[in-house]
């Protein structure tokens, strides 16, 4: 298989007049829908968005090759077009983009993306881009591209994997997709190094697993390595070599400037049982951004705690109440043994929702190491143990008046993961035959002992901390509740899946642990109307379109319904001054109906699917109404028709 294989003649187009980068991606988009490479258009713009969040695709020198790998994607494909002037991509080396590549993959298919990767390698060579810059037809673009690829592998192959040569530098290039970024860093390494007059091997972390993979003898005899990655790789087999740890970016546009660093010694030696990450960063993070990082890694691993758990828990309570148990008291929910089987497997799930955040958190700040003592630590927050409760009672039987619970979770993984790393430090003089029996025995061991101890010293504490927002929350005012709703979802829908969004969700699902079900109410609500919003508006207000934006508008009603804000960030992201303060005030309107008539919902996720269990369900869709028509409104208040005109009510107002 060769790269015209997967670029056919429809997917693309030369000297189009494009003038912004939202317009390429909806062109591209459209070529490979022509093609018949897609299966949903909309699914697939989401993913091509979802790796633009990620960080620019443009690679400089006038090439941009967005990408994304998705369920949608029906045959693996490219689509192309030339911008005559280029279009700004946000490219690092600050030029415009006028070659554009978009390319299509499935979840699996590794081997068309191996053919893809040539693509990606031969974009690096000045004159070929200059030849495709003057095709005059699409048959001469796409035989450009051909003749290329058959005189630089003409036998077909694909990277060389093996060699007995002595490499002095080594590389490892990884980004998020693995699609293109991570092969055209290896090239511009490779191509470097050997410009350089010096040997150089680089390993691809791609989307089909690692390629080119680095020998222990290999590492054992270079001068250092180059970690280029956006995304973890895997890091202890370079313990006691030189490396320095940069971006996949850096590793396309700066890969001189990296390789003399390494020749010249200029990085530090990097051992994999001490805790100096930093130093081995090319490029410092802030302190706050370093916080926010462990703690979505905490939350991405507990979600799936609290939406299957959480779910489980509320159908134990519809099935009960269809059992007509409504009124069985302490049981309701369990009363059934249908509802009792779902019930308990649920909150089997749910209870593990603390000890995972708490682990994961300490495990983003410590590695591995920290696993075990974050858990413990959680644990500990969910149960409430304490000196006094575990002497007086004999036994694990928690205070519930020292229960820590989400508050505690959180202080339990970042402390841990300090912990964790005090011990690195303070067991570094011991010798190196016991590297193997550190991660394993001591860091495990004392991590773990002192987790417990400091839980049970702050237990009760923290946990007057946390039983005062819980009564506060339960306690609060009419007025209080109204305003708190309110804020909440508006809140989901400022990013669509961003920090306010998440912080939002994340204070939704821990006020449910505590029994404040109102406030996953407004959340849950404010996450739903935006894509509705836009799906109204896209039907009844079609001049506010265009004609592509009409086409997909229909699908968000369903991911609206299904509690998937992301649904919006398409049209949010192509006017957002107009669309964001929109769907705010229609979450707002939306949060603020359910809290009037005191909505209040058990299950963290499932959108419509999960009304039968909310408490006054009716006003719930009534407040689903109102605020989808709020958001829609204002919309047609604040949006410009699609030709740009300003619409008759904007200007009247």
């Amino acid at each position: 298989m060769r790269i015209i294989d997967l670029l056919k003649k429809d997917a693309v187009e030369l000297n189009v007049s494009l003038s912004s980068k939202e317009q390429v991606i909806e062109k591209l988009i459209a070529l490979q829908k022509r093609a018949g490479n897609l299966k949903n258009a909309d699914e697939y713009k989401a993913a091509i968005l979802e790796r633009e969040n990620q960080g620019t695709t443009a690679i400089g020198k006038g090439i941009a090759v967005p990408h994304a790998k998705s369920e949608s994607v029906k045959t693996p494909g490219l689509s192309a077009v030339t911008v005559p002037g280029g279009i700004d991509y946000a490219a690092p080396d600050g030029k415009k983009s006028d070659i554009i590549f978009m390319i299509a993959a499935p979840p699996n298919g590794d081997v068309h993306l191996e053919i893809l990767s040539r693509l990606m390698v031969m974009l690096m060579e000045s004159d070929f881009c200059d030849e495709l810059r003057n095709a005059k037809s699409t048959d001469e673009f796409i035989n450009i591209i051909d003749r290329k690829e058959r005189e630089k592998y003409p036998d077909s192959t694909v990277r060389n994997n093996q060699s007995e040569e002595r490499y002095r530098v080594l590389a490892v290039t990884a980004c998020p997709t693995g699609i293109a970024h991570t092969y055209m860093a290896a090239e511009a390494l490779e191509k470097a190094g050997k410009k350089m007059g010096l040997s150089l091997k680089a390993e691809t972390n791609g989307s089909g697993g690692a390629k080119n993979i680095l020998t222990k003898k290999e590492i054992d005899a270079c001068d250092g390595i180059i970690i280029a990655a956006d995304k973890n790789v895997k890091m202890a087999r370079f313990d006691g070599k030189r490396l320095l740890k940069t971006s996949v970016s850096n590793g396309i546009n700066k890969p001189e400037e990296l390789i003399d660093r390494i020749i010249n010694g200029d990085v530090p030696v990097y051992h994999s049982n001490e805790s100096q990450q930093e130093s081995f960063d090319d490029e410092k993070e802030s302190f706050a951004r370093r916080i926010y990082k462990h703690l979505m890694n905490g939350v991405s691993h507990m979600l799936p705690f609290v939406v299957g758990g959480g779910v489980l828990v509320a159908l134990g309570f519809l099935i009960d109440s269809l059992a007509g148990n409504a009124d069985a008291g302490g049981t309701f929910g369990f009363t059934n043994p249908a509802a009792a089987t779902v019930f308990w497997i649920g909150k089997a799930a749910f209870a593990l929702m603390l000890p995972i955040l708490s682990g994961y958190i300490a495990q983003s700040i410590a590695d591995r190491p920290g696993l075990l003592p974050g858990i413990v630590g959680g644990v500990f927050a969910a149960s409430g143990y304490t000196f006094g409760s575990l002497i007086d009672n004999q036994g694990l039987v928690g205070d519930d008046s020292a229960v820590s619970g989400f508050l505690g979770a959180l202080l339990a993984g970042f402390v841990a993961g300090l912990v964790v790393n005090l011990l690195k430090k303070a067991f570094s003089w011991l010798p190196k035959s016991m590297d193997g029996i550190k991660p394993v025995f001591i860091y495990p061991l004392f991590g773990t002992l002192l987790m417990g101890l400091i839980m049970l010293l702050i237990n009760p504490f923290v946990g007057i901390l946390n039983n005062a927002i819980s009564s506060g929350l339960t306690n609060l005012g009419n007025s209080s509740r109204l305003l708190l709703s309110i804020v909440l979802a508006a809140m989901m829908a400022v990013d669509m899946g961003g920090p306010f969004n998440k912080a939002a969700y994340v204070f939704g699902t821990a006020a449910i642990a505590d029994g404040n079900g109102w406030v996953m109410a407004a959340v849950m609500i404010g996450g739903m109307i935006p894509p509705i919003a836009i799906a109204l508006s896209t039907t009844f207000n079609k001049r506010k379109w265009n004609a592509e934006e009409q086409k997909n508008g229909p699908v968000n009603y369903l991911m609206g319904l299904c509690f998937i804000t992301e649904g919006a960030i398409p049209y949010a992201a192509a006017d957002p001054l107009r669309v964001i303060p929109s769907c705010m005030v229609g979450s707002a309107v939306a949060g603020a109906v359910a809290s009037l008539f005191n909505c209040s919902c058990p299950a963290p996720h499932g959108g419509i699917f999960v009304f039968a269990v909310v408490d006054h369900p009716l006003w719930y869709i009534v407040a689903l109404a109102a605020g989808s028509a709020a958001g829609a409104f204002m919309l047609s208040v604040l949006k410009r028709n699609s030709d740009g005109q300003t619409s008759v009510i904007q200007n009247k107002s």
